[in-house]
């Protein structure tokens, strides 16, 4: 098993990553290439952006379903809440087109990732060691990944969950619901946002314990903390100051903190191990005779004398 896991790591460092080292660059060849690269993503990006901006309408009913329905897993379907039609409004003339705007910039933005990912590890890629290589890619991918579970999460769970609360407390308050069409957009893009933040909580902490700052039983000391630590910056990026939004983010902010301490545990730097220093006793004079050192091998050992030799 080990004599297969060695021929493909050396299978990828052969065919993958010394290809892409290449030779010593001045300065300003890398500022040109990053200039390159970083014209390419935004040039990928404003042309998915284009497209994103033609069904932008349609991006903001999607963003809406949330809002009136629930999502069930056994059927993969959505169910209409008991909820009152919501209408939505605009305050300000622009506010609608702006909203559009926004949307279809954030979706751009969010197909275009693996592009810029892409680009960014081509240029990043030729001054990292090979095992820096091995280990970073996967890691960037995975961050995408989570990012991305994330943001559905949030979308098929948490969102309409809060929203179906906050809304149901308002109606059964005697309020008439109508919603803000900016309010709303930067309700639902914020809640998408830091959850999907949230999900890479555990891969912030393995990378904090693969480079060593970092241990499992540091992690488990702070326990407490990271608790009140996960309610404080609930309350600071929830977009509302109800104490049940930041439950719904503070939670998940530390359950995905124990998920950390075990991955720590399983990723931490392992310390170098300390050589084993021989112990030098230096006899009296008379005490050993020099002849006797002489006829000692490398590997013998050389015991402490126990009284005075004659």
């Amino acid at each position: 098993m080990s004599d297969g896991l060695n021929s493909l790591n050396q299978w990828l460092q052969d065919t993958i990553f010394k290809p892409l080292e290449d030779k010593k660059m001045p300065v300003m060849e890398h500022l040109v290439e990053l200039q390159v690269r970083l014209t390419r993503a935004v040039i990928i990006t404003a042309l998915v952006f284009v497209g994103t901006f033609f069904y932008a309408d349609t991006l903001v009913q999607w963003l809406r379903i949330p809002l009136q329905n629930m999502f069930v897993p056994g059927s993969l379907s959505w169910v209409p809440t008991d909820l009152p039609t919501v209408p939505f409004v605009f305050l300000a003339p622009a506010e609608a087109l702006w909203q559009n705007v926004k949307v279809a910039g954030l979706f751009a933005l969010v197909a275009a990732t693996p592009y810029i990912l892409l680009e960014v590890w081509q240029f990043v890629v030729p001054g990292l060691h090979a095992q820096e290589r091995r280990f970073v890619a996967p890691f960037v991918l995975l961050s995408a990944l989570a990012f991305y579970v994330g943001v559905g999460f949030s979308f098929f769970f948490v969102l309409p969950f809060a929203l179906n609360f906050l809304l149901s407390y308002g109606v059964n308050a005697g309020f008439i619901p109508q919603i803000s069409i900016a309010q709303y957009v930067g309700f639902a893009l914020w809640f998408l946002m830091v959850f999907g933040l949230i999900f890479e909580v555990p891969l912030a902490i393995t990378l904090m314990a693969k480079l060593g700052w970092v241990d499992a039983p540091f992690l488990k000391r702070y326990r407490k903390w990271a608790f009140l630590g996960s309610f404080i910056f609930a309350a600071i990026l929830t977009p509302t100051p109800d104490p049940f939004n930041q439950c719904l983010m503070a939670l998940p902010m530390y359950v995905f903190y124990e998920v950390g301490i075990v991955s720590a545990g399983f990723f931490n730097k392992k310390k170098p191990e300390e050589s084993a220093v021989p112990v030098v006793v230096t006899a009296a004079a008379g005490n050993v005779k020099a002849t006797g050192l002489s006829n000692v091998g490398e590997g013998d050992y050389v015991g402490v004398p126990t009284g005075r030799q004659r």
